[in-house]
């Protein structure tokens, strides 16, 4: 049977059970004020956390309240609904499935996310579960407190997370885990009850009824502690003597030492979910240090910084990290290396083969007598080779410390960055074992993963014993997945043997299996009446941890489904073609809570996972798998032509009525912005927008495209014939007939006039060149570093004519002679709509163009950034080897090297000359030195430029231009420019992107001017 080249209706197994449906109507019906996402898309973008494990939910449940958490654990709590289990979810960051489920994800990420109360004098913090540890941080920081448990994923974790996992990482040493910091939790109970707990003494104990009234709490209290005292010296003798450690229930630790106090809100922490929701927390906070500094000492190996690293203890640091060679190399592939190269210099003619980085926090005069005592020992261990010390950099100011540790963070997602089938994978990843044999292990260790001639990374907390190895496998090998569960075995062991832990610092998840060999049988049990205590009918995240006692085994162990089991359903072909959607790992960094982070606009204004990077990569591979099942040849689809015009009006119109699952991967796509932040911001460097198109170019040949698609795709053929009489132009676009038309027919806000005078017009008479290939040619080789070529953009050129005039002039200015090049179709708009054909033939016009116009050796430069990166990216991604050679600069990249070349004179710095820059989404993830450049320019014709590190107008292209994201984009507008912009007056500020002095003209009130025209005023 031939393959399938037309795209069919997909369809998928995957339907909710009956008694789940009958739950969720009953439900709906009630008083619950929350949402309920049932969408296939919706579960699967929460079927996968940051381990290999996929497990597909039954739907998504957001509660906006403890009342609704409490509504729904008691409804489930009727014998009707005895099979309805859940998992609660924050931000999904989980290495071994904590928080997957096959049955109801409870996410508290959406709403419950806020700050009740700080407490600065008493030093305390009362929050939601769903808080995110860095806005904790944010809320905590003018009162001069921070929450100090730190981990790698602190921009999207959530408190909750933390709580659950007992989360913990670099400084732990001083700071302690999560555990460490709680002071209080309110949990809902099985039976929708809510059971606040904190330290409490024996004599409370023993007087439960004046703790607590819920009768369950009272029988919960009573029973734990009975337990916990009883089997104390058991405990004592059996628990791994640890900085870092997870029962997963902390029987240690519910009573202090002395048995003076009573918490039972120790066993909740750290129980994974499987004991109740927690909905709150009351935190201890700590003051921020008032001086901070960080020694980063080099050496010759990694073994050398292992080994070193229990001296550097001893010398009283707050924070002892380390990371190989293999970590180190990939950060500095990465646009994360930009902020720290400076701080971590190569050692000339020597390889870093190991990093360790040392804070110490304090009091300036006892940090300073601390980092003055650890360099002096490293100035004698430098000149001593035996010591593998290469050399130290101390870093003084904060804003370098936090770079440096976004660097480290960063190297959990750059693992995954690896080329290659085999990606290094989290499994085995955070062993911990005491501090003092952490050397010993990690060579045994790497004699362990070399036995089975496996690649790997590593990095971690060594202050405290805790290491990161992600060994590299190839999930969708079936043999390198029962390797996975060979090597799991041999790491639990080996961690056995040096006094340690399997799981130290990221939770149990599927890992469950491995309890009876760490606590024993008898202790083990006492495991498993915990859990049979607080949930009787095994309904809080099944599976993971123990079961309650006589329910048979686990439900997950290290075997369950992974997601390797669906994608090698994926021909290998395919995966090849579509290598960002196959390479994400789950990591969540799209996930940033932060509105000043340019990471994923889309997510960051609507709270939907869908609606992110992970989630469209997920959704798009499923996608694949689909067609496959359905016999379809994804790569003769993609080059196959469009159904008939009648067959797709008729499609499009049974699309009202009829599921098609590339419906749903259609709505999470068209949402996005193609800002293209996630291709450089993503440690895997997932690119959005590309398979973005590529989908577009495949479902429009079974659906019929929107109008405003083909509006858009034919903007640059049709500007130049509209610029030839643009009054006529703008008369019949911009009176309120042609746009009500436009927004109701079209779906376009408005369309935008055309400069009068044109371009043409106003270059009418003046002295720059006009593109003459011939006479270019005959200029003298030696005079043609004097020219520059301005290359033309459609939105520039026709929309804001006086911008490429400027800097015409600015360009004369400077002495130098400016060829406007005639204009040329980028092709920008055709790919983000998704034309691949069209946009190959255009990019192959401009780019044979361009190598045409590169033999003259005169710089080419662009004014608009989102379209000059476009011949850098998208053109070499589409044309490939037939791209040709050629460059176009963006404008601070030649003013630069202008400034050098043609040696032009600085002017005297002037005070009251200052601007602030802001940057395109493209430009500033793209080009990360390009807010360095723009100061640096500025500096040198005597003006102050301050660059704001702000998130997305909005705008994007035509995305802000679009009636339906009018709401959306005015919101992304609101979340970061628009309070930046009221503190600046409007001459100061200067914009590089044409879409984003759009946005701020339609919302700001004013049109702001590019950066190049503020320098020709300057001059």
């Amino acid at each position: 049977m031939s393959p399938i080249v037309n795209l069919p209706k997909l369809s998928h197994e995957q339907t909710l059970e009956p008694i789940y449906l009958a739950f969720l109507s009953a439900l709906e019906q009630s008083d619950f004020s929350g949402d309920i996402d049932k969408r296939y898309s919706a579960r699967l973008a929460q079927a996968t956390d940051n381990s290999v494990y996929q497990f597909l939910p039954q739907a998504v449940i957001y509660p906006r309240s403890q009342k609704d958490i409490c509504l729904i654990l008691k409804l489930a709590n009727s014998c009707e609904f005895a099979k309805v289990v859940f998992s609660a979810r924050g931000g999904g960051t989980g290495t071994n499935g904590q928080a997957l489920t096959h049955g109801l994800v409870l996410d508290l990420s959406r709403y419950l996310n806020k700050v009740i109360e700080i407490n600065p004098e008493q030093k305390w913090v009362r929050v939601e579960a769903g808080v995110v540890k860095d806005a904790l941080n944010d809320a905590l920081r003018p009162h001069g407190f921070f929450f100090s448990p730190d981990l790698s994923t602190s921009n999207r974790a959530t408190i909750g997370g933390m709580v659950n996992t007992d989360a913990s990482g670099a400084g732990s040493l001083v700071y302690g885990k999560t555990s460490d910091h709680v002071i209080g939790l309110s949990s809902v109970l099985y039976d929708g009850s809510v059971l606040d707990t904190y330290s409490i003494t024996p004599e409370q104990v023993e007087n439960i009824d004046s703790v607590t009234t819920n009768p369950l709490g009272q029988s919960l209290m009573t029973a734990i502690a009975g337990i916990c005292h009883e089997k104390r010296s058991l405990i004592e003798s059996r628990f791994p003597k640890l900085n870092r450690f997870l029962t997963g229930y902390d029987l240690k630790n519910v009573w202090s030492d002395d048995l003076s106090e009573f918490n039972l809100s120790r066993i909740l922490t750290g129980s994974e979910g499987t004991l109740a929701v927690i909905t709150e927390a009351k935190l201890n906070i700590t003051p921020l240090p008032s001086a901070r500094m960080m020694v980063n000492i080099k050496y010759d190996s990694f073994e050398s910084a292992l080994r070193h690293a229990p001296q550097l203890v001893k010398a009283n640091a707050t924070v002892v990290e380390t990371i190989d060679s293999k970590v180190l190399n990939l950060a500095q592939q990465d646009i994360i290396w930009h902020s720290v190269s400076e701080l971590i210099k190569e050692v000339p003619g020597r390889a870093i083969d190991g990093l360790n980085m040392v804070e110490f926090a304090g009091e300036p005069e006892e940090v300073e007598a601390k980092v003055a005592e650890l360099t002096e020992v490293l100035d004698s261990q430098t000149s001593d080779s035996g010591a593998g010390v290469l050399g130290y950099q101390v870093t003084r100011d904060k804003t370098s410390i936090n770079m440096i540790y976004a660097m480290r963070k960063k190297a959990v997602g750059l693992l995954g960055a690896a080329k290659g089938r085999r990606k290094p994978l989290a499994f085995a990843e955070d062993t911990a074992v005491p501090p003092e044999k952490l050397a010993d292990f990690i060579m045994e260790f790497r004699a362990l993963l070399d036995s089975h001639q496996l690649q790997y990374g590593m990095f971690g907390h060594v202050d405290a014993g805790v290491l990161h190895v992600r060994p590299a496998l190839d999930m969708c090998d079936v043999n390198d997945e029962r390797l996975l569960k060979t090597v799991s075995d041999q790491v639990a062991e080996l961690t056995l043997k040096y006094g340690g832990l399997m799981w130290g610092e990221h939770g149990k998840g599927v890992r469950g299996e491995y309890g009876p060999s760490v606590f024993g049988e008898e202790l083990y049990g006492v495991l498993e009446e915990v859990k049979g205590l607080f949930d009787p009918n095994n309904k809080m995240n099944p599976g993971k941890l123990v079961a309650p006692k006589e329910t048979g085994e686990l439900l997950y162990n290290v075997d369950s489904i992974k997601r390797g089991s669906f994608d090698r359903q994926i021909p290998v072909q395919t995966r090849d073609a579509f290598p960002d959607v196959m390479n994400c790992n789950g990591n969540g960094l799209c996930f940033n809570y932060s509105v000043y982070s340019p990471m994923c606009p889309s997510f960051k204004v609507t709270g939907d996972r869908v609606q992110s990077p992970k989630g469209r990569a997920g959704l798009m591979r499923e996608w694949l798998r689909l067609l496959e099942s359905e016999g379809v040849d994804v790569d003769a689809l993609a080059k196959a032509k469009p159904l008939g015009w009648l067959q797709r009006t008729q499609n499009t119109l049974k699309a009202t009525r009829e599921y098609d699952y590339s419906h749903e991967v259609m709505e999470s796509l068209k949402g996005c912005l193609a800002c293209k932040a996630c291709t450089s911001q993503c440690p895997v460097k997932v690119d959005v927008p590309k398979f973005r198109a590529q989908f577009f170019n495949i479902y429009y040949q079974r659906y019929l495209r929107p109008v405003k698609d083909y509006l858009v795709a034919g903007i640059e053929d049709s500007l130049p014939l509209m610029a030839m009489a643009p009054r006529l132009t703008n008369a019949v676009s911009q009176n309120p007939v042609s746009q009500w038309v436009i927004k109701r027919s079209l779906g376009y806000v408005d369309a935008p006039a055309l400069s009068v005078p044109t371009l043409k017009q106003r270059l009418d008479g003046h002295a720059c060149r006009g593109y003459d290939l011939e006479a270019l040619q005959n200029i003298p080789e030696d005079e043609r570093h004097n020219y520059v070529i301005v290359v033309q953009d459609p939105f520039n050129s026709f929309y804001e004519a006086d911008t490429v005039y400027h800097f015409i002039k600015l360009i004369e200015k400077l002495g130098l002679k400016p060829v406007l090049l005639p204009f040329k179709p980028n092709g920008k708009p055709i790919h983000i709509k998704g034309f691949l054909s069209k946009f190959a033939k255009t990019a192959q016009s401009s780019a044979d163009f361009l190598t045409q116009v590169h033999q003259l050796n005169m710089p080419m430069v662009g004014v608009d950034p989102a379209m000059v990166l476009c011949y850098r990216d998208e053109y070499r991604e589409v044309l490939g080897d037939s791209c040709g050679d050629f460059t176009v600069q963006l404008s601070n990249e030649w003013l630069a090297q202008a400034i050098k070349q043609h040696d032009i004179p600085s002017l005297s710095p002037d005070a009251a000359e200052k601007f602030t820059w802001f940057s395109h989404c493209t430009e500033s993830t793209a080009k990360p030195n390009t807010a360095a450049q723009w100061q640096a320019i500025f500096a040198h014709f005597g003006a102050k430029l301050e660059a704001v590190s702000l998130g997305c107008c909005g705008m994007a292209g035509t995305y802000g231009h679009e009636a339906e994201n009018q709401e959306r984009s005015q919101a992304l507008f609101s979340m970061s420019w628009e309070q930046t912009l009221k503190s600046i007056p409007p001459e100061q500020v200067l914009v590089s992107g044409y879409s984003c002095r759009s946005q701020v003209k339609r919302f700001g009130g004013f049109k702001p001017r590019h950066p190049v025209q503020a320098l020709l005023a300057l001059l």
